[in-house]
């Protein structure tokens, strides 16, 4: 059986949107490799830790569409587990 393999290089995204949900909450959410490609969708580990752009690279570019998204509260603070307004 084969080892484990290294990241793929680094990936610009394709694009980058802001999506507002409500007065307090905004999803970031971005698409990066092949746009025709298997998508996947990368799920971080939670209110407040973020995404970052080496998340990318965890992903055949050539391969899978990939989508990353965060959650963000106003003045660019990330939501912590915050269900009401």
């Amino acid at each position: 059986m084969g080892g484990l393999r290294g990241l793929y290089p680094e990936i610009k995204e394709n694009f980058s949107k802001m999506l507002k949900v409500d007065e307090t909450h905004t999803i970031y959410y971005e698409e990066s490799g092949n746009p025709q490609g298997v998508p996947v969708v990368f799920l971080h580990g939670g209110p407040g830790c973020g995404t970052s752009a080496s998340a990318r690279q965890y992903f055949d570019p050539e391969f899978y569409r990939i989508i990353l998204f965060r959650s963000k509260r106003k003045r660019k603070v990330y939501a912590s587990c915050m269900l009401r307004e």
